[in-house]
């Protein structure tokens, strides 16, 4: 592109007032995108931000300080909205087959966005988003394609990220250059999520009704996650747990166990493991609370899912269970160990393990677990 020509285009979009984000897959990417949105939110500090996101990252709304709006939308070219949709078809026979993306579309018009900039991994076609852009009349659109999109997008910007290849970028990086490409930056790359004080509150009144007292250390360890294949097994975590209660270097500390809503026998699974003297959670009722017993957490063990992304936006240091069905979701700028067993079926990109046998995960000794979460405390040898 010719220097009038990147001119003319920072240009336009330093003119941006209102300006649409789209972000439709899970928590765990909308969190990862936080520091392209603190871009946005720096380069353009008078403008209105509105995230447009799957219904469930609208428990971000409160949290996310560079966000004015967050719009909840089931998109059908995403796999949970289209199974969102399809349910509320399956509840609502009376609803006309595609009126509630219409009814979202006329709501985008009203908006009346100047700009709207689509975020996506390397796996995803932007172009569907940018037709509703088009729709909804937004004249400034980027996004990375790697088709040609013509008319859909002003800013085209080439997707060379491929899995498996070594240039492939964090997906963090990958946003944070997108949005560069038109001139928004930011001083701080860190993930962002802002802990409140009720959110504190709630933690500590949780920790507390399963006798915990508030001045004690604690370790979390979270075995859920959304897909099948990101999970390592429960008594593993369980067996790891025990492990770590046997420890000298965590006399004191204790292990606090805590997962999301239809985990429950997860939780049981691991406690069963550690045979007893785990700290159970039931599920925090709000993604706050989540977050604050992350922040209070000396460690978090889990699985590739949201709360490692939220100890990323907290600082909380994490031994992170990593699947290898995807390279760019590793922890972001925090304290980490990524522990897994190399595989040749690596960058799968599947819910569920195509080979059937998981070893990508499986096949990390619990032993390797325990002693990751001390290397956090200080480097002395594992006791006998």
């Amino acid at each position: 592109m010719s220097e009038p020509a990147v001119e003319g285009r920072l240009q336009r979009w330093s003119e941006a007032r209102r300006v649409l984000l789209i972000r439709l897959d899970n928590l765990g990417d909308v969190l990862m995108t936080t520091p392209a949105i603190a871009a946005v939110r720096e380069s353009l500090p008078k403008a209105h931000l509105a995230l447009l996101a799957a219904p469930p990252s609208q428990a971000l709304q409160p949290h996310l300080r560079d966000v004015d709006e967050v719009i909840g939308f089931h998109a059908p070219w995403v796999k949970a909205g289209a199974a969102a949709l399809d349910e509320l078809a399956r509840r609502t026979p009376s609803l006309a087959h595609g009126e509630a993306e219409r009814a979202q579309l006329r709501r985008l018009a009203e908006a009346r966005f100047d700009a709207a900039i689509i975020f996506t991994v390397c796996t995803q076609s932007p172009l569907p988003a940018a037709l509703l852009c088009r729709l909804a009349g937004i004249p400034l659109v980027l996004a990375h394609s790697r088709e040609r999109a013509y008319g859909l997008l002003s800013d085209e910007i080439a997707d060379g990220d491929l899995i498996g290849s070594v240039t492939l970028r964090h997906e963090v990086q990958r946003q944070l250059d997108l949005v560069a490409q038109v001139g928004l930056r930011t001083r701080d790359e860190r993930l962002r999520f802002h802990v409140r004080e009720e959110d504190g509150q709630a933690a500590r009144q949780l920790l507390q009704a399963t006798g915990l007292a508030p001045d004690v250390p604690y370790l979390l360890v979270h075995p859920g996650a959304s897909a099948a294949s990101r999970r390592y097994p429960a008594a593993s975590f369980g067996a790891a747990a025990a492990l770590m209660r046997r420890d000298p270097l965590l006399a004191g500390v204790r292990i606090v166990f805590c997962a999301g809503p239809g985990e429950a026998a997860l939780l049981r699974e691991a406690e069963a493991a550690m045979d007893g003297d785990g700290v159970v959670l039931p599920p925090p009722a709000t993604l706050g609370t989540l977050a604050a017993l992350v922040a209070g957490a000396r460690v978090l063990v889990a699985n590739n899912s949201g709360p490692v992304h939220l100890a990323a936006a907290l600082g909380t240091p994490v031994v992170e269970l990593y699947a290898l069905t995807n390279p760019q979701h590793t922890p972001w700028r925090v304290p980490a160990r990524v522990l897994s067993h190399d595989v040749p079926c690596r960058n799968c990109l599947k819910s569920v393990c195509p080979q059937g046998h998981h070893d990508c995960l499986r096949r990390v000794p619990p032993r390797a677990v325990a002693e990751a979460v001390r290397t956090f405390l200080r480097p002395v040898a594992w006791a006998a």
